[in-house]
């Protein structure tokens, strides 16, 4: 595996609307000294809106990664995830979904539309932070991804 060191930073977004997920993530990145740099938006017009750098975010980076729920307010994850998807210009953006969902139409769905991991969000504090970390690991030393 490459030491995540030497490679440059790497931009994740995450589209969580609860509080407490966000925080978790943030710590995992923390706690695991993921270099990479994290935003978050709250809902799925927000992260339309940062993928395709509308309105206020005009100037943000695009992420080499998205962390997406699917339980989002204004526009739902399956939306957002199947508008990337269609995208040229942002389907090649990986999509991990990563929701608290273990039901097997979201799970089945999600890879109809194209998704490059389910993942259930753990609800134990620490097995989350590993399931990050391993996420975060595995796109960014192991994958090999249009930058």
């Amino acid at each position: 595996m490459t030491d995540q060191t030497s490679l440059p930073p790497f931009d994740v977004l995450l589209v969580e609307d609860d509080p407490g997920d966000v925080l978790m993530t943030q710590e995992a990145f923390e706690l695991h000294k993921i270099r990479n740099n994290l935003h978050v938006v709250s809902d799925g017009v927000q992260a339309l809106a940062f993928l395709r750098r509308e309105g206020a975010y005009a100037n943000a980076p695009r992420p080499g990664l998205v962390l997406l729920d699917l339980n989002l307010p204004k526009k739902d994850g399956r939306e957002v995830l199947a508008e990337i998807k269609a995208d040229e210009s942002l389907r090649t953006i990986p999509v991990v979904v990563l929701t608290t969902s273990e039901a097997e139409e979201d799970i089945l769905r999600s890879y109809d539309l194209h998704a490059n991991a389910y993942v259930t969000k753990p609800v134990d504090f620490h097995r989350f932070v590993e399931i990050v970390q391993r996420i975060d690991d595995f796109f960014v030393t192991v994958v090999k991804l249009p930058r």
